[in-house]
């Protein structure tokens, strides 16, 4: 039997999914597994490391079972994840506390801690800030730890049996490809020079290494076989650039999902908010990843459904709303929300807000506030693709992947509000594409990843932007823009009020 099954695996944040592929790009099909999040604290977001390893046994197993795929014809695999996500762990990996999640930004202080020590500008996601919150707050567990790792890390030891950092997820945390290592100065003045030690850089992998095969443990409790290869992935966002088709200089790649990323390959650095994490090559080799992001984006659309719809039908809730927002005016009736449900990554890097919606009146529909979400999340895009502009880089396509492109009305709006032309993959499971395109380079199919990119992604439609609902969405988000810098200190002092409160015991605990 032919070993010709491609597997990409896209370790999200409320969900994995396995797709198998041939060497052509061709989609055989999908399989998703769930898990949940858990929120002890407010802003605070973690995750059980057990549940990615029971949901990759089960979308695997399941997954093959449904698509008629046996484990003779597996190639091999690899993944891409969420970034951020820090495993504390001991070097038999059993993880100490539950992960740390990205989209955690219980570590503020540190951040502003650090920019202090160093002039380094970090997302308090990142690892060196959660490091430090936890060597604070945890003392117990940072000391007792034996590894510290991301959830792509932990999962290729679970997969090969080898501790490792990847150089794409791994600069986040200062690895530089070029001088293969990390700044220990930065770690010094950091008080974390201890953590570097426990970074597992005895092997390094760049994107689409072979890094081994499956352990036969592994592949035992994943119904494959011992010999199936494990390629290396990345951060899903950068393994989802290789599956939207991007591979050089001149188009834009938008991931959509519970945050939304906008990237761009470039041959000079863009943007330096910290030195310690500039590249290049984390992606592709010879080019710099800039990226813009938002915190927010369909997360605050699940919210509108479960938490003011009260829709348990996910389906049925999306069919219905995609029909009525259709009649709902360019602009929603004069209504615009703030996307910083989460605080806001880029361009303000200010954690300390929160979302709103101005303009509401008792005339208003849930489907007026519905397509509000929809067209302020897309101003928080525009806001983004604004810093590119203001960089030099000319936008007029997008190549988009993720949950929008489930929504026409979603992506036109997109299409109008940035006046660009959208191009949508045939397969909008962008970081499982790509994950098969790492797969694919590894396994010496194709010499390169853009060889592969090149002879696996297609498009299947092409959404243009209406001109005049440009103008009028335009107007709107220059008032958009204007939110931030007039509402800043207010929301600050306002998340002050309750977060005071709740320190002081005058606030419930939820």
């Amino acid at each position: 039997m032919e070993r010709n099954i491609l597997m990409g695996i896209d370790v999200g944040t409320t969900s994995l999914r396995v797709g198998f592929y041939d060497q052509y790009g061709k989609n055989y099909g999908f399989y998703a597994a769930h898990y949940d999040l858990l929120r002890p604290h407010n802003t605070w977001v973690e995750q059980k490391v057990s549940d990615w390893i029971l949901a990759l046994e089960k979308a695997v197993k399941e997954g093959m079972g449904r698509f008629h795929i046996r484990k003779e014809q597996i190639l091999g695999l690899s993944m891409g994840s969420t970034c951020c996500s820090v495993v504390v762990c001991d070097k038999k990996g059993n993880p100490l506390r539950n992960c740390i999640m990205w989209m955690d930004i219980r570590a503020v202080k540190e951040a502003e801690e650090i920019a202090r020590l160093t002039d380094e500008h970090l997302s308090a996601e990142w690892m060196p800030c959660k490091l430090l919150w936890l060597k604070k707050n945890e003392p117990d567990i940072y000391q007792k730890a034996e590894i510290f790792c991301e959830c792509q890390d932990y999962l290729t030891w679970f997969l090969t049996g080898k501790w490792s950092v990847n150089i794409n997820t791994a600069c986040n945390w200062g690895y530089h490809a070029d001088k293969k290592g990390f700044p220990i100065w930065f770690y010094e003045k950091t008080g974390l020079s201890d953590a570097v030690g426990r970074f597992p850089d005895e092997n390094c992998y760049a994107v689409g290494d072979l890094i081994g095969t499956l352990t036969k443990e592994c592949a035992d409790k994943l119904g494959l076989m011992p010999d199936t290869f494990v390629a290396q992935g990345g951060v899903d966002s950068s393994i989802g650039i290789l599956g939207m088709g991007v591979y050089k200089e001149g188009r834009v790649a938008l991931m959509t999902g519970s945050s939304n990323l906008t990237m761009l390959l470039t041959k000079k650095m863009m943007f330096s908010d910290s030195t310690i994490n500039e590249g290049p090559s984390h992606l592709i080799k010879g080019y710099y990843t800039s990226f813009r992001g938002q915190l927010c984006s369909n997360s605050i659309i699940e919210w509108f459904r479960k938490e003011i719809a009260k829709e348990g039908d996910a389906k049925s809730f999306f069919a219905r709303m995609e029909d009525a927002v259709k009649k709902v005016p360019v602009g929603s009736r004069g209504l615009v929300m703030l996307d910083y449900f989460q605080g806001n990554r880029h361009p303000h890097y200010d954690t300390r807000v929160r979302g709103m919606i101005y303009g509401l009146s008792l005339e208003h529909t849930q489907e007026d506030i519905y397509r509000c979400i929809l067209e302020s999340i897309s101003y928080g895009t525009e806001n983004l693709l604004e810093q590119y502009r203001r960089a030099g880089v000319s936008i007029e396509e997008i190549n988009i992947s993720g949950g929008s492109t489930n929504s026409d009305v979603f992506m036109q709006i997109q299409a109008d509000v940035s006046n660009v032309r959208i191009n949508v993959p045939e397969d909008c499971q962008s970081v499982c594409m790509g994950a098969a395109i790492c797969t694919a380079v590894a396994a010496g199919i194709y010499g390169s990843l853009p060889e592969a990119v090149r002879h696996m992604v297609r498009y299947q439609k092409v959404i243009e932007p209406d001109k005049e609902n440009y103008k009028i969405y335009h107007e709107y988000f220059k008032q958009y823009q204007q939110i931030y810098p007039v509402m800043k200190e207010w929301m600050h002092k306002t998340s002050e009020l309750w977060c005071n409160g709740k320190d002081s015991g005058l606030q419930p605990e939820i």
